[in-house]
C-alpha cells in the first residue's frame, strides 16, 4: 500500500468518525429536548395526568366528569377521545383531520378541524351535525347562545361568531395572521392571538384591537380566569405556559414544555394542560 493510499484511508476514517460523532450529538440533543423535565414556578406543581394521547390538543369535560381530548393527527387519522377518571378510554369520533377546537355548546360537543375548508360541527346524541363552514378553524369559544371560532391562516384568517338562534355567521375580524385562539375574561373583555406576530390583542369596539402582550414565541391557546390571562406557546422545545396577572405582571408558570396546547381548569386550584409534543396531558396545581 502506498503512502498516499494509506493517508487517504486514514482521512476517510477520520471523516467517518466525525460524521458519526455529529449524528450522535444530533440524536442526543433531540433526546434531551424530549426527555428534559418540565419545570414549574415556585409554589406550583406539575405531574403527568394522562399519557399516550397522540398530539393531545383540545380539552373539555363532559357532564359526567370525563375528560374529552382531541388527538390532532392529520390526514383523517385524528380523533376525539373520552377518558374516565380511572383512565378508561373510548373514541367518540374517528377519521378527523387535525381536530383542534372543542367546546360544549347548545347541548352538544362542538369541534373544529384545522384542515382547510372543514365545517365546525356538533356531536349530539351520537350524531354529528355541521353548523357552519370555516377555513382552518382552530380555537372555539362558547358564550351563551354565541359560538366564536377563529381561523389559523396566513394573513387572511377570520374571527367568526355563530348565533344558535338563527344559525347566522358574522365576520368580526378579517386579515388575521395565524390566529389560533379567542377567549373572554371575567370582565367580559375578549382577547385573541396572532401566532406569527407573537402577540395577543384585546378586541375593541373601534376595531383597533390594541396589543396587550408582544414578543411571545408562537402563542397558541388562551384561557382566562380570576387569576388573569393564560397563554401557551406552541413551540417544539422550551415552550412556556404564562399568566398575565391582574396587576399586569407576566408570570412564567411552566417552562421546557413541548408544543403545549389547551389549558382547562378542573377546580380546587388545578388545571389540565395538553402537551401535544409529548403526547400527554399534564395536571398543574397552584400554590395554596
Amino acid at each position: 500500500m502506498s503512502a498516499t493510499t494509506a493517508r487517504a484511508i486514514r482521512m476517510a476514517r477520520v471523516a467517518l468518525l466525525l460524521f458519526a460523532a455529529a449524528l450522535l450529538l444530533v440524536f442526543a440533543f433531540l433526546a434531551w429536548q424530549y426527555l428534559y423535565p418540565v419545570r414549574a414556578a415556585d409554589g406550583w406543581n406539575v405531574r403527568v395526568a394522562y399519557d399516550h394521547i397522540e398530539k393531545a390538543a383540545a380539552l373539555e369535560l363532559d357532564e359526567n366528569g370525563n375528560l374529552i381530548v382531541s388527538s390532532e393527527l392529520s390526514g383523517g387519522k385524528g380523533s376525539i377521545l373520552s377518558i374516565t377518571p380511572d383512565d378508561v378510554r373510548t373514541s367518540l369520533i374517528d377519521n378527523l383531520s387535525k381536530p383542534d377546537g372543542l367546546t360544549s355548546f347548545n347541548g352538544g360537543l362542538v369541534f373544529s378541524q384545522e384542515s382547510g375548508e372543514s365545517a365546525v360541527s356538533s356531536l349530539k346524541n351520537g350524531v354529528v351535525t355541521p353548523l357552519f363552514e370555516g377555513d382552518n378553524v382552530q380555537g372555539l369559544l362558547a358564550d351563551g347562545s354565541n359560538l366564536y371560532a377563529i381561523e389559523d391562516r396566513k394573513g387572511d384568517g377570520r374571527l367568526l361568531r355563530y348565533q344558535a338562534s338563527d344559525k347566522s355567521v358574522d365576520v368580526l375580524r378579517s386579515n388575521l395572521n395565524e390566529a389560533e385562539s379567542v377567549q373572554i375574561c371575567p370582565d367580559r373583555q375578549m382577547y385573541y392571538n396572532e401566532k406569527e406576530k407573537g402577540v395577543v390583542r384585546r378586541l375593541s369596539a373601534d376595531g383597533t384591537d390594541p396589543v396587550v402582550l408582544s414578543g411571545l414565541k408562537e402563542p397558541s391557546f388562551l384561557y382566562c380566569d380570576a387569576r388573569g390571562l393564560w397563554v401557551s406557546e406552541d413551540r417544539s422545545h422550551r415552550a412556556r405556559l404564562m399568566l398575565l396577572d391582574n396587576q399586569g405582571n407576566l408570570n412564567i408558570i411552566l417552562t421546557f414544555l413541548k408544543a403545549p396546547q389547551e389549558l382547562m381548569p378542573i377546580g380546587e386550584g388545578k388545571y389540565l394542560l395538553a402537551e401535544g409534543g409529548r403526547n400527554r396531558v399534564l395536571e398543574i396545581t397552584a400554590p395554596k
